[in-house]
């Protein structure tokens, strides 16, 4: 009897543990749901477009309070002002939030001798409630969202840029070009390698598939002609 109540009590404890790191886990940690596409364009003093992007973003960003909380925030198109500037050779993307409360630049270059662009330096500011001071991030070494000149590029699956250990952004549904820019409209799109990958997995599921049904018919072909075989010699 005193085995059971002792193995009661033991159950008991894990279960209160358990239950105190999820919730512990749930005041830290603050989900937030896929983000809404929104387009961002910039435009010349002529009024036409020479940077294209649409697509969903994501803040992530870690900061001590009490203990370490990570503030997961994703950015609303329709609160989101979006300004910068085209030059020959670099593109500028900032994007304000918040009230300016929260700052995003990002900022693409493009290489004229092999004629590929990509996002090179990515900086956040923010300023959110229950931050102590404002957090800022800054990453001048990125090799991301990379592509033609002409082209758009383009990404369907979910990517993360880190920033800082205690920052990164995740992109949704991405297509962006920033040098090129043709008619205010996207050039043909150069999709990511995740993109690619997730059309081959079908592709080969699916060869494979029907290579074991090819395989099962002929053996099934074979055992029955063996079988029709040993009829006729009785």
């Amino acid at each position: 009897m005193t085995q059971i109540v002792g193995v009661q009590s033991w159950c008991l404890g894990l279960m209160f543990l358990l239950s105190s790191a999820a919730a512990r886990t749930s005041a830290v940690l603050q989900t937030s749901e896929q983000p809404e596409r929104g387009h961002y364009n910039i435009t010349n003093s002529n009024g036409t477009a020479c940077l294209l992007a649409y697509m969903g973003l994501q803040l992530n960003i870690s900061f001590h309070l009490n203990e370490t909380v990570q503030e997961v925030v994703n950015l609303k198109p329709n609160e989101t002002v979006a300004s910068g500037w085209c030059e020959a050779e670099s593109a500028v993307l900032l994007l304000t939030a918040d009230r300016e409360k929260t700052n995003l630049s990002l900022v693409f270059t493009l290489n004229a001798t092999t004629s590929k662009y990509q996002l090179s330096e990515v900086s956040l500011n923010a300023s959110w409630p229950g931050m102590k001071e404002p957090v800022s991030a800054k990453n001048s070494s990125v090799n991301f969202l990379r592509g033609t000149l002409g082209h758009s590029y383009m990404c369907r699956e979910e990517q993360t840029l880190t920033v800082s250990p205690n920052v990164s952004i995740n992109t949704f549904q991405v297509q962006v070009q920033p040098f090129g820019v043709k008619g205010n409209q996207f050039g043909t799109a150069e999709e990511c390698q995740l993109d690619v990958d997730d059309m081959l997995i079908p592709i080969v599921v699916g060869a494979a598939l029907a290579g074991l049904v090819l395989v099962v018919l002929v053996a099934y072909l074979i055992g029955r002609k063996r079988s029709h075989a040993g009829y006729q010699t009785i």
